[in-house]
Formats: C-alpha cells, sequence, structure tokens
C-alpha cells in the first residue's frame, strides 16, 4: 500500500466554498424539455450583446500592435480620465485620474482592496445575504466574514445601529452591494450616508460596490452624496463593473475609486496579479462611456420593465413572496417550509425548466429564500414563469 501523501495545499483556501453557480447550472442537465426551453434565471448576465459599435471598436483596438503592450498597472490613462469624468456627472462631484484604478472586472477589484484593508484574523462587514465571492474572498484570505443580518420586512436595507453593534477591534470594512446582490434591494442614500458617517466615525472603511449602479430606476438624480462629502478619501473607497451596463462580461473590466494613496498601496497588489488589464477592451470602453450613452439608458429601462414585468408574473402565485426586485435581480420566499432550498431549486429546474440559486447560496438563514436573475431572459420569457410554477408541488 502506498504511503504517499499529497503535500498540504492553504487550509482558508480549502475552507472556502467552491464556486455554487456551476453547481446549479450541473442540474439544469436533468431537464427534459416538457415546459419548453430552459429559463436560466441563475446568473447575472446581459441578455443581449453590446451595439455593434462598440464591438467595431473593439477590433479596431485589438488590430493596433500597441495593444499586445504591457499598458499601466492601474489602467490606462485614457480610461482613467473618461471614467473620472463620468463619474463626476454621476455623483455631482470631482474626481481626478488619480482615483481610479481599472481591475480586471469587479470580482478583482474586490479583492485586490480586501488585500489592501484586512490581513487574516480581521473581520469584515457583510450585510446578508451577501454576494458568495464576497465571502469567498474572505475566506480564503482568512479574514471573517461577519455577518450583519438584513430583514426582508426591511426590504433587505442593512441597519446602522445593527452594523454598529458588531464592530470590534479586528473590524476593518463594511462592505454594502447596492443595488443589491442578491436581493436587488436599492438602499436610501440617507442609508448609504449613514454607513458612511459610522465608519469614518469608527476608523475603518466603508466599500461601497455599484456594480448595477446604471440600473437604478429613474428618474434618480444621483445614487447617494457619499462621493460630494469632502472627506470621503478618509474612509470610502467605491467599486464598478463596466460588465453589466456595457454587456461586455467576458471584457472583465472594473474600477476602483479611492483616494491617490489607497490607489498607489492597491497598484501593489495590482502589479503581482494583473499587470495591466486588457488594453483593447479599455480602449473600446473609453469611447463607449459617451459612444452607447443612448444605449445605456435604453437597456436601462429595459432592465426596470423586466422587474414590473417579474412581479406582475409572480402576482397571481399567492403562495410565492416576492421579497425584493430590483435592478438585475429578484428575492423571492418559497411556499415549501421545511424543505431545503437547494432541493427547490433542483424539482424546479428538472420538473418546470426554470433554474434559480438557493437562498444559502448567498449566506446563513437563507433556506426559505431563491435568488432570481431577471436580467438575462427576454420580458417574454419572464412572462411564462407564472405558468411555469402554476401548481409546482414537491
Amino acid at each position: 500500500m502506498s504511503t504517499t501523501t499529497h503535500a498540504p495545499l492553504n487550509p482558508d483556501l480549502i475552507d472556502t466554498g467552491t464556486p455554487p453557480i456551476p453547481e446549479a447550472q450541473g442540474w439544469a442537465r436533468a431537464y427534459d424539455g416538457r415546459f419548453g426551453p430552459l429559463i436560466d434565471l441563475s446568473q447575472a448576465v446581459p441578455g443581449s450583446p453590446p451595439p455593434q459599435e462598440l464591438l467595431d471598436k473593439l477590433a479596431e483596438a485589438a488590430a493596433d500592435p500597441a495593444a499586445t503592450r504591457y499598458g499601466g498597472i492601474t489602467g490606462d490613462a485614457t480610461l482613467r480620465e473618461a471614467y473620472a469624468a463620468e463619474i463626476s456627472r454621476v455623483y455631482g462631484a470631482s474626481f481626478t485620474p488619480g482615483e481610479v484604478s481599472i481591475t480586471s472586472g469587479c470580482n478583482q477589484a474586490y479583492v485586490v482592496t480586501m488585500m489592501a484593508l484586512a490581513r487574516a484574523g480581521d473581520n469584515v462587514l457583510l450585510p446578508t445575504p451577501w454576494y458568495f465571492n464576497h465571502e469567498m474572498t474572505l475566506t480564503m484570505l482568512g479574514v471573517e466574514a461577519r455577518p450583519l443580518p438584513c430583514a426582508p420586512e426591511a426590504g433587505f436595507v442593512p441597519d446602522v445601529a445593527t452594523a454598529e453593534a458588531l464592530i470590534d477591534a479586528r473590524t476593518r470594512a463594511i462592505v454594502l452591494v447596492t443595488p443589491n446582490n442578491p436581493t436587488g434591494a436599492v438602499y436610501p442614500p440617507e442609508t448609504i450616508a449613514a454607513f458612511a458617517a459610522l465608519c469614518a466615525r469608527r476608523g475603518i472603511w466603508l466599500v461601497l460596490d455599484e456594480t448595477y449602479r446604471d440600473f437604478l430606476p429613474a428618474p434618480v438624480a444621483g445614487p447617494h452624496e457619499v462621493f460630494a462629502a469632502s472627506n470621503w478619501r478618509d474612509s470610502v473607497i467605491g467599486l464598478y463593473s463596466f460588465s453589466k451596463a456595457y454587456a461586455v462580461p467576458g471584457w472583465r473590466l472594473g474600477a476602483i475609486t479611492a483616494s491617490e494613496p489607497v490607489i498607489a498601496q492597491i497598484g501593489k497588489v495590482l502589479d503581482c496579479v494583473q499587470i495591466s488589464p486588457v488594453r483593447s477592451g479599455q480602449a473600446a470602453v473609453t469611447w463607449g462611456i459617451d459612444g452607447i450613452r443612448e444605449w445605456r439608458e435604453r437597456n436601462r429601462a429595459e432592465i426596470n420593465d423586466r422587474a414590473a414585468l417579474f412581479r406582475a408574473a409572480m402576482a397571481p402565485l399567492n403562495d410565492w413572496r416576492v421579497l425584493s426586485a430590483g435592478a438585475y435581480f429578484a428575492y423571492v420566499a418559497h411556499p415549501f417550509a421545511g424543505v431545503p432550498a437547494a432541493d427547490v431549486v433542483r424539482r424546479l429546474v428538472e420538473e418546470r425548466g426554470v433554474l434559480a440559486l438557493p437562498g444559502p447560496y448567498f449566506g446563513p438563514g437563507q433556506e426559505n429564500h431563491l435568488r432570481i436573475a431577471i436580467a438575462n431572459v427576454a420580458a417574454k420569457r419572464i412572462g411564462l414563469l407564472g405558468e411555469r410554477l402554476k401548481g409546482f408541488s414537491l
């Protein structure tokens, strides 16, 4: 008998859960098509490609020999300048290109930000239900993901007093995602301002993940006023993704907004993990910020219409409760008390061809819930949900 043993891996990595979406998508293979094509509501993927003009700009940039060379560690100057101008318009405040770093997607923006803020043994508050990659990142870094429970009856909006009671000497940051993944909840500006004030007072960081900022319902003057405050640079960091609003998730482009000294420290991490973001995509998006602005506005309106259609499709199903819906997501309570959410999802996709994600993927205490990604299917397919769910039982 062989006595060979494997050299050990990082135990914090081993303790990190596996990516959950592929597991759920694997369940769909058992669906036999009896109700028609699969309705895949599992992952936040833009439901249509970007305008051809943006794809043409990508092809043009990719053909430029300069795109094959290394670029700036924190992104090409042209995109940093264009994005600084864009967020100055969005937030009604002034930003410099030095306060912007371009990353290979918003997930990378989050990872390098957490590496800059916390070390093993520290903790970061994550409102629950949470975005699972946020928790996974902290776990593999040896940082405690400390749950900040958000009540359905409060619209899944976190409470500042509850958060403050969870802060201790090892707390380094509070992360807010708004519009939220997984619930779709949009945090009121006053809530975001209260969390910014709390973090400033307690000497910790507020990390605002605004991946879905472009899908706020209209009319909205601005997502919040935190960046208009003169002292935001001392305790606020913003994260963003170009994937959803520009419909280019495969290009892997995100952004960090922070003070120049913080960007300089984050640059050390980026030099080790990415060297520089993909340059052709940066060039195309630089043009696209203004070049497809009208398309982005139409897309925003369409995504918000889908949220309304989803509510309408679910309304006749009194036993299914839509707890929250907005931007890309809806969070629902299933009617099968005591049944694990994973079992509900598996049976739902096998028997009715509807794939959602189980609530426990998003943190503790979520067995009664499912997350629905409503943005990646056409409106007419959302209308089929009521028919698919009607009469479904376990």
